[in-house]
């Protein structure tokens, strides 16, 4: 066998691990939407090869299901229905591609300016600690708004805690590749559990065909469900300068430069607006396959190509699609203790990173007054137009720190005595 042809099934193997990677972070979402996690699939591979496109081939990056936008899905969905939910996000992902071509006029500072650590922290944080209550309810077996007990609490408990104790293990002890794994191996050893407590019905997946076209949804557009879901692309676009950044740090490649910020975010944005036409997810760049191009050194952008031939070809597998459904809520809500905590620690590192001065009032009042907004459940708004959640906390930040005086010197000085001041009179007590 030549060397080229051994490197082109490299490329293919490469491509087919790193679907394995994001599988299961990718399923996730669209399973705790009540999207078709067959339909993510294939937007998931759509994405990602229209993003690669825009980017002329140049990110080794995979786009997948999105969690920050969970909790907006779920209220969208259930207030005005898939179609309606689809519209909106498709106008959400227009919203990415006008920054995107902001952001080549006058650079990727605005973004920073707008919405500086002191405003997406605290967004960040709302978005997994306004979770936590979804993951609770589902690990004692009830629906993630605890309305319907779905599983007897006892049997709950048992296996979503057994997805929770095998996730977190496998994040901090396993080793090489499967370190990158951690929900895919939650998802497998809870699953058995659930299976061998009578808690799994295999019914509909032993009569669903083999191979069948994804239930494709296509978008309606509903004014109401567009306001309320465009302030949600804010945190993501931020976060997905933070992805380019690590992804840059990773190959030694300023992607920033070459092919741009601006390139990258419309390269998200055009691929959320696609898989919105077909009923999926909003996608973004995951940080699991980052690891694993850290890992394995793998920096070449065809890689990612493959993976998503690979997850487009999967999505028509219908057995499989439907399988994925099987999974019952207490294994879903297990992982989930662990991975909406972890967003709400991102939040709170980006606060930590940026050495954010919690002393300031400014700071205090925009932290306090967004967390309060989106844990509390603020509405602003009648019927159908209102604002809530992390919508209403992102318009919310951003406007506070438009609004309010920067600190000047002196009030710094005079927050760092006190500071001092009070360690001092600690000590003493």
């Amino acid at each position: 066998m030549s060397d080229s042809s051994q490197n082109s099934w490299r490329t293919v193997l490469a491509g087919s691990q790193m679907l394995f990677v994001a599988f299961g972070a990718l399923v996730l979402m669209p399973l705790l939407t009540g999207l078709d996690p067959s339909v993510a699939l294939f937007t998931a591979g759509i994405g990602t090869l229209l993003f690669q496109f825009v980017t002329q081939r140049t990110v080794p990056v995979f786009l997948a299901s999105s969690f920050v936008f969970i909790a907006p899905i779920s209220y969208s969905t259930q207030t005005w229905g898939v179609p309606a939910t689809m519209g909106a996000l498709f106008v959400a992902g227009v919203v990415y591609m006008v920054l995107a071509a902001i952001v080549k006029v006058r650079g990727s500072g605005f973004l920073h300016r707008i919405m500086p650590p002191v405003v997406t922290g605290p967004v960040i944080m709302v978005i997994g600690l306004g979770l936590a209550p979804i993951a609770v309810n589902m690990a004692m077996g009830k629906t993630g708004d605890g309305a319907i007990e779905l599983f007897p609490y006892k049997d709950a408990m048992i296996v979503s805690m057994i997805a929770l104790l095998t996730t977190l293990l496998v994040a901090t002890l396993a080793k090489g590749i499967f370190r990158l794994v951690p929900i895919l191996a939650g998802v497998l050893v809870g699953y058995a559990a659930a299976y061998t407590m009578g808690m799994v019905d295999l019914a509909k997946a032993a009569e669903a065909p083999l191979i069948a076209v994804p239930n494709f949804v296509f978008p309606e557009f509903n004014l109401a469900a567009i306001l309320f879901m465009i302030p949600v692309a804010i945190a993501p676009a931020i976060e997905h300068v933070g992805d380019i950044l690590a992804i840059s740090n990773v190959t030694g490649k300023d992607y920033l430069k070459k092919p741009g910020l601006h390139r990258t975010l419309f390269g998200d944005g055009i691929a959320t607006s696609a898989a919105s036409l077909f009923g999926g997810p909003p996608n973004t760049t995951y940080s699991e396959v980052t690891g694993a191009v850290m890992l394995t050194r793998s920096f070449n952008p065809m890689i990612m190509v493959w993976a998503a031939v690979f997850a487009i070809l999967l999505a028509f597998v219908a057995k499989f699609g439907i399988l994925l459904q099987t999974i019952p809520a207490p294994v879903m809500g297990g992982i989930l203790i662990l991975l909406f905590g972890s967003i709400a620690a991102v939040g709170m590192n980006t606060l930590v990173k940026a050495r954010v001065d919690m002393a300031q009032q400014r700071n205090l009042v925009i932290v306090s007054t967004t967390l309060v907004f989106g844990i509390g459940g603020m509405a602003i708004g009648a019927g159908d137009l209102n604002l809530q959640g992390v919508s209403l906390c992102g318009i919310v930040a951003i406007v506070l720190n438009l609004v309010l005086p920067q600190a000047d010197a002196s009030e710094d000085l005079a927050s760092e005595k006190a500071v001092v001041e009070d360690l001092v009179d600690h000590g003493r007590s």
